[in-house]
Parts: structure tokens; C-alpha cells; sequence
């Protein structure tokens, strides 16, 4: 499993970098789960970060809006990130989630075809009236993403394992590697988590509040990171 840990700005992604986190993951939790930070922050973490360290950057938590979702997955990309994440936040059918899909892979591999495309589901998504997040392997499959995600939308202190039973997230895994795409899972994910994770085996976990020592509107701490790194 790789771990990502998403700072909102240079000093926590350096924090994060030095912890061992293998994906660096931009994003402004002001603005939502997978709110979207500023093209200059995006860069001055490329900045700061090894160049062999990937940085992802969120775009936002999107309704359907597959031009305005391009637009912002093509800054992203030009920003610097070789992770370009998007959240199917108010997605009411399949058809919707695949034009999404496909007009953002269009504008981020049109401009480098070595960029990732990261679609994030939402374990709670019968609480926010959104698509399962169970249907995105395929979908993601066929509109040519990389990596599919599941996360949390509401930031209550609610776990995706709090939404999803073990057996539904190595279902979302399987599914996902059966389609060939990587598979992440976030979502006020806690310590005792871990043995779960364990168990499931995504390719990719990403985290926030738990390295912020249990609130995510904190400070990124590197010996948080460097803990659950060696718990991992």
C-alpha cells in the first residue's frame, strides 16, 4: 500500500514528505472533502517536493459539470500535479459520472498522456444523494482513468469504515483490479483502521486528519507520519 497525505500547503507537504508519505496530495479542505487548492500552491509544493516524489491535486467535489471539471483538471495538471483527482460529489447516474470521466481524461492526457486521472466515489454517498461509488470501477474503466478512489463527503468524523463494511471495500478493490486501474481508499480513516487495510489491500490510502493528531482543519505532523508509516 502507498500512502498519500494531503497537506494544503509547502510547509505541511514538506512535513509530509519527510514522514515517508510516497504521494504528496494538494488539496484545500475549506472548499470540501476533496476541495481544491490554488495553481501557485500546486507549484510551490512541486517547489519544495523531490522530484521523484508525485504530487496529486483534488479539483473539487464536482456536481455535473464536465467543462468546468476539464478546465480545472487541465490547471491541475499544468500546476504541476501527475495525479489529477476528482470527486463525483452530486452525480446522479452513470451517464453523468462517464461524460465527467471522459472529458477529464481528454484534458489532462491531451496535454501529457503520462498524467493520472484519479475518480473519487463517496462511501456516504446515499447520505449526499450521489452515485455508488461500488458502480466507478467500470465507469472509470470505460472513460480511461487510472486510479479509483472511495471517500468520505461529509467531514463529520464518520469513517468510511463507518459507511462500508470490510466486505464491500475488498469488493470495491477487486473490482478495480479486475478493470486494471488502482485502487485507493480514504475517509476519516483512524490507527485502528489499519489492520482492515491490511486486509482489504488498496493499492493506495490516503490521509489527512489522522496525521493532524485527529483533526484535519490542524496542522500536518511528521511524527504522525512517520508513525502510521511504520504501522503500515
Amino acid at each position: 500500500m502507498k500512502l498519500l497525505i494531503s497537506p494544503i500547503n509547502s510547509e505541511e507537504a514538506i512535513a509530509a514528505a519527510n514522514g515517508g508519505a510516497d504521494i504528496i496530495d494538494v488539496k484545500n479542505p475549506k472548499e470540501g472533502s476533496l476541495g481544491a487548492n490554488f495553481p501557485w500552491v500546486i507549484k510551490s509544493v512541486r517547489d519544495v517536493i523531490d522530484p521523484k516524489l508525485p504530487i496529486s491535486a483534488t479539483i473539487g467535489d464536482f456536481n455535473y459539470k464536465p467543462g468546468t471539471a476539464s478546465l480545472a483538471a487541465l490547471g491541475a495538471a499544468v500546476a504541476g500535479a501527475e495525479y489529477v483527482k476528482v470527486g463525483l460529489f452530486d452525480i446522479q447516474t452513470e451517464e453523468q459520472a462517464l461524460d465527467m470521466l471522459t472529458n477529464i481524461v481528454q484534458s489532462v492526457k491531451d496535454y501529457d498522456p503520462n498524467k493520472k486521472v484519479v475518480a473519487s466515489g463517496y462511501s456516504d454517498y446515499k447520505l449526499i444523494n450521489s452515485i455508488s461509488p461500488m458502480l466507478l470501477p467500470a465507469i472509470g474503466a470505460k472513460a480511461g482513468v487510472d486510479v479509483v478512489m472511495m471517500d468520505t463527503g461529509v467531514k463529520d468524523g464518520r469513517s468510511t469504515f463507518e459507511f462500508m463494511s470490510e466486505e464491500e471495500l475488498v469488493e470495491f478493490t477487486k473490482l478495480a483490479h479486475d478493470m486494471n486501474l488502482l485502487s485507493a481508499i480514504a475517509g476519516t480513516i483512524k490507527f485502528e483502521n489499519l489492520p482492515a487495510l491490511r486486509r482489504i489491500q488498496p493499492d493506495i490510502i490516503g490521509i489527512r486528519g489522522m496525521v493532524c493528531g485527529g483533526d484535519r482543519s490542524t496542522f500536518i505532523q511528521q511524527e504522525l507520519v512517520e508513525k502510521l508509516k511504520r504501522e503500515m
